[in-house]
Formats: C-alpha cells, sequence, structure tokens
C-alpha cells in the first residue's frame, strides 16, 4: 500500500463518478471504509513507531518521517503510546481486543 497506489485508485474512482457508474448510497458506503481505513493506517503507523524504536531506531532517524525532521513530534507520540502499551506486541494485542 503507498500513497501512490491509493491516489491511482482514487482517479479511477474519480472516473467512475464522472461516467454516474457509482451512486450517493454506494459513495457512503466507500466513504465508511476509507474512514475504517485510515484508522487502520494510522495504528498500522503507531505499530510501525513503536516496532522501529525496539529494532534501535534513533528519535533522530526516524523524524523525518515525521516532517521537518523534529524529534519532539515521534517522542511525544511514543510517549502518549507508552500510556497504553510498553512495546510493539502488546499494542498489537490491544488491537485485537479492540477488534473483538
Amino acid at each position: 500500500m503507498t500513497s501512490a497506489g491509493i491516489m491511482n485508485w482514487l482517479e479511477t474512482v474519480a472516473e467512475s463518478v464522472r461516467r454516474g457508474e457509482l451512486d450517493a448510497d454506494e459513495l457512503i458506503e466507500l466513504l465508511g471504509e476509507f474512514r475504517a481505513a485510515s484508522t487502520a493506517c494510522a495504528n498500522a503507523s503507531d505499530w510501525a513507531l513503536l516496532a522501529a524504536r525496539e529494532a534501535g531506531a534513533s528519535l533522530r532517524q526516524i523524524a523525518p518521517v515525521f516532517g521537518k525532521g523534529y524529534v519532539r513530534a515521534p517522542a511525544a507520540r511514543l510517549e502518549k503510546l507508552h500510556r497504553q502499551v510498553l512495546n510493539s506486541e502488546q499494542f498489537l494485542e490491544l488491537l485485537r481486543r479492540r477488534e473483538s
């Protein structure tokens, strides 16, 4: 899954909408799926952050993916995550419990 892949898919769907191939109900269903997928992507991002730190990545190495290279952003996110879990495996277990 990449942002480019999603953008390509979006262009295809937009063309289908322009041709009248999707109605409002289908678009609302799609909206719901995307909102759920957005949450899943955010959770995957948090898991990857925890796992990267456990694998030895420094905040300085991680910072560029948060933008502008500031270590405060990943540090703050890790602090928030560590209030809930100690590591990536616990985070994954938390996600599993939420799903069931």
